[in-house]
């Protein structure tokens, strides 16, 4: 693994993250036991973050501020989905917050949120919960390696050591 790779399309980043809303609070965060890998330039974090990133090496520590528009996107003024909780497995413990995935119309899929659940009524939210968010990271890349064939074909790392396969 090379020290001083510069950070670019193609290469995997194994990074410590805190992620805050604008007034403090944590979202999420990586654990020092796991650490997230992303595949640079294959869109698999936000574009605010990733273009913050570009160009650092190992040992960059800081915070990037991400604006809605290259977070979740703005928060648009769209209609809940109503779906009967029949919908959904009867042992599923749901709770707001939670993804899924839709089929669309021309068989496309798509994310899902649970906005509330309102007795046997299911609000889904077709927007991202962070949508309209500003992100407040806080991030230590902790090492910068180039991608493999396996996971530039897939689009995403494989494990933080680049073995395994998860979804």
């Amino acid at each position: 693994m090379s020290e001083n790779l510069i950070i670019g399309d193609g290469l995997v980043v194994v990074l410590r993250y805190t992620l805050r809303t604008d007034e403090g609070d944590v979202i999420d965060a990586s654990t020092a036991e796991k650490p997230m890998a992303y595949l640079h330039g294959a869109d698999n974090i936000v574009s605010g973050l990733e273009q913050a990133l570009a160009g650092k090496t190992v040992g960059f520590s800081g915070r990037v501020k991400v604006e809605p528009e290259d977070g979740y996107g703005e928060r648009e003024d769209l209609p809940l989905e109503t779906v009967p909780r029949s919908a959904f497995p009867a042992d599923a413990e749901l709770a707001p917050g939670m993804q899924f995935m839709t089929q669309g119309p021309d068989g496309e899929h798509a994310p899902i949120w649970i906005a509330r659940i309102d007795g046997e009524q299911v609000l889904m939210d077709a927007q991202h919960p962070l949508a309209g968010e500003t992100l407040d990271f806080e991030v230590e890349v902790l090492a910068v390696r180039e991608a493999t064939a396996n996971e530039l074909s897939h689009g995403h790392p494989h494990g933080p050591d680049g073995h395994g396969h998860h979804h």
